[in-house]
């Protein structure tokens, strides 16, 4: 089958994988019908974060074409949506929220596990990974919608559930990708009355207003402290959520947050920051890797009845043959998050 292959720094190509086959009685076989590229994907793509060569990409939604007889959550032909790390749903960690530390767990894509730009993957613990899709003839909206759910929706979520965003609450948002757009969304879903978002890129900022940011700062650093602390009046916000992952944007949430609030923190953390070691046991500043399995459900029901609209974040789209200008787009920032059509419905 073809997928895009990761090559090393500067280099992600289609190529041939193998096609995947069920291995344990615990594997689903799903075809992809949409992927995309991660924002994290940029950080092995630039060689900043090592990744090994072979598969990548773990963001996708798809068609069940093969279960595992272990597996009774999905059925063949069930449209289904994957969260970006597998897991059992059953250990003590997913239970606890902590889908990352699942014991019988691991994530897509990352050089030998089939990853989501490519046409099929073989999903591990496929009864507590994949989540079903109900209904049919769903629109193209919809589709992209459900596809920004594996990762970058459900990350936002993370952020705003691990800062306590509640009614009526002052929220800022650090980080104008993909997933720093979705915090905003899910602020708001959480009740926010006031978001205000860090922004100097008009296109971001236009998806931002869409999904509910009240006020737009187009400044970095002290400027943009200055800024936040003016337009609260000197407190600082009620929530901050802090989506990138390095030092100048973890001392702008520090600094933004108001005395006595909780900081979401989901940027994957790179060069010097000080927990990088916490971050992925979800430990400090409540946050880490999203455990989207947990929200996906939640978050579905609010796209199907067209209360969110996730899928706006995705401006450019391509296809498979062309996966290396999905990832030139983004790294150029001339895309938000680049979407890749793979297969059919």
């Amino acid at each position: 089958m073809k997928a895009a292959i990761f090559k090393g720094p500067g280099a992600v190509e289609v190529g041939e994988r193998p096609e995947p086959v069920i291995q344990e009685p615990t594997d689903a076989v799903v075809r992809v019908v949409l992927g995309c590229v991660c924002g994290s994907d940029l950080w092995y793509f630039r060689g900043e974060s090592p990744h090994a060569a072979g598969s990548i990409g773990h963001e996708f939604i798809g068609i069940v074409e093969q279960a595992g007889a272990n597996v009774r959550s999905v059925r063949l032909g069930d449209l289904v949506v994957a969260p970006f790390i597998y897991s059992d749903m059953t250990c003590p960690h997913c239970r606890n929220g902590s889908t990352i530390s699942c014991p019988a767990g691991g994530s897509f894509g990352n050089g030998t596990i089939d990853g989501g730009q490519g046409q099929a993957v073989r999903v591990p613990q496929a009864g507590g990974t994949l989540v079903r899709v109900p209904g049919s003839g769903h629109s193209d909206e919809v589709l992209r919608s459900l596809l920004a759910l594996s990762d970058v929706m459900s990350t936002g979520q993370h952020a705003a559930v691990m800062a306590g965003v509640k009614e009526g609450d002052t929220v800022a948002v650090v980080g104008d990708g993909a997933v720093g757009l979705c915090a905003v969304l899910a602020a708001r879903r959480l009740g926010a009355e006031r978001v205000i978002a860090l922004s100097r890129n008009p296109a971001r900022q236009k998806v931002a207003s869409e999904f509910g940011a009240t006020d737009i700062i187009e400044a970095r650093g002290d400027e943009a402290v200055q800024a936040v602390l003016e337009l609260t009046g000197g407190t600082g916000a009620d929530a901050a959520l802090e989506c990138v992952g390095t030092g100048q944007s973890i001392a702008t949430a520090a600094a933004i947050a108001r005395p006595g609030s909780v900081i979401g923190i989901v940027g994957v953390p790179h060069g010097e920051v000080p927990f990088t070691g916490t971050f992925f046991r979800n430990i400090g500043w409540r946050g880490g890797p999203a455990p989207a399995r947990v929200y996906i459900p939640g978050l579905l029901d609010d796209v199907l009845d067209g209360t969110i609209n996730p899928g706006l974040v995705f401006d450019y789209e391509t296809d498979l043959d062309h996966i290396a200008d999905a990832y030139r787009a983004m790294d150029e920032r001339r895309a938000i998050k680049s979407l890749v059509r793979v297969g059919g419905i």
